[in-house]
């Protein structure tokens, strides 16, 4: 069997390194907003080139707190319309919501599966207060057109980065493209920690301090509230165990670019899409992403020669339970993508006999 993800050999590569850190936080008796934690902040504030870096308790909460920090300050009302991309996953609308905004989806660039300012344009309203593009698959929006954009409209960006750790736009990394961003350190990521973590990126460092109080019972100092905030800190266990991953992200960045240029240039099935790449150099490849018509008969080909493959995702928001209200909108973009998106393993240190497999089977599928 061929994995999708070999995520317990990544981390024993690391094991030595991991188990001493997980020790240095034991012996030191501090386990919540310590050093680690500190340290963790200014060398992924470092990475992505920004002033702040807030370490919260997962990506979703990276994002909940970034719009509920905008609330506080004045920038952001009940009501307020926020454009994400109709075919992100789910946590990045749970978050307007979560905030009482209204989501407005809009559909995606077909070629890249994000949205770009043509597409937020399209989606513009007087009671639009601000984008949240979603890097999706590791590949960065059009964040120079977005930006744009929103410099002439008066929108503030809000990145959600979850799944694009150290992906360039240009010259800048993601995390430093729009007002604010929000990461997740879920273990499957590219920069996964042991268990969830989160954080928010900014060069604002009002709302770097607000989202640290918020995400802090609401409390700039010990004992006194100002917001009415929520438990969500980054542990010093997790820090200690990031900061150990961080150190070999661009490395491992390098061997997924490595293995995606594999698949790229062997499959040669007719039927199958490959991912489109705005800039070859920038995206990070958190996913390698095919589409094909039929994708039931080709997963379950797959599946029969011991290659496991994941479908991300397999109901767009639109058509979930949880928002019942847009069950009737028309999105055929998002659908259509929905419908024929199938995710290949991938993974840095994948050998070459695992992906030919891969390419092997692919190739001979109907």
């Amino acid at each position: 069997m061929i994995p999708f993800l070999d995520l317990k050999s990544l981390n024993m590569k690391r094991a030595t390194e991991l188990e001493n850190a997980f020790a240095r936080v034991l012996e030191s008796g501090w386990y919540i907003r310590g050093k680690e934690v500190e340290s963790f902040e200014k060398e992924f504030a470092d990475y992505c080139g920004t002033q702040h870096c807030v370490g919260v308790a997962n990506g979703l909460d990276a994002l909940v707190l970034i719009l509920r920090a905008y609330k506080e300050l004045g920038k952001l009302k009940d009501g307020d319309e926020v454009i994400v991309p109709a075919n992100t996953y789910i946590a990045t609308i749970l978050a307007v919501t979560e905030n009482n905004l209204t989501p407005v989806l809009a559909e995606p660039e077909d070629r890249t599966f994000n949205i770009d300012a043509a597409g937020v344009k399209e989606n513009l309203s007087n009671r639009t207060r601000a984008v949240m593009p979603v890097h999706l698959y590791g590949q960065t929006a059009d964040m120079a057109g977005i930006r744009t954009l929103a410099k002439d409209k008066g929108l503030l960006v809000i990145e959600d980065s979850a799944q694009a750790h150290g992906a360039y736009d240009g010259n800048r990394r993601a995390g430093n493209l729009g007002d604010a961003s929000g990461f997740s350190f879920y273990p499957g990521k590219n920069l996964g920690a042991l268990g969830d973590a989160g954080a928010v990126t900014t060069n604002d460092a009002e709302l770097a301090e607000t989202v640290r109080a918020i995400a802090s019972y609401g409390s700039h100092k010990k004992y006194e509230n100002i917001y009415q905030g929520v438990n969500s800190r980054l542990d010093e266990v997790q820090a200690a165990l990031l900061r150990v991953k961080l150190k070999y992200l661009d490395e491992e960045i390098t061997e997924r670019r490595a293995a995606a240029n594999f698949y790229l240039s062997r499959i040669t099935n007719p039927k199958v899409t490959l991912p489109q790449v705005r800039e070859p150099q920038a995206h990070v490849w958190h996913l390698f992403v095919i589409r094909h018509k039929n994708r039931a008969a080709l997963q379950k080909a797959l599946t029969e020669k011991g290659i496991q493959t994941l479908i991300h995702y397999p109901v767009p928001p639109h058509k979930q339970k949880a928002y019942a209200a847009w069950n009737g909108l028309s999105l055929p973009v998002t659908e259509r993508i929905h419908e024929e998106v199938l995710s290949l393993p991938l993974w840095p240190g994948m050998g070459q006999e695992q992906q030919s497999a891969v390419v092997e089977a692919l190739n001979h599928a109907a």
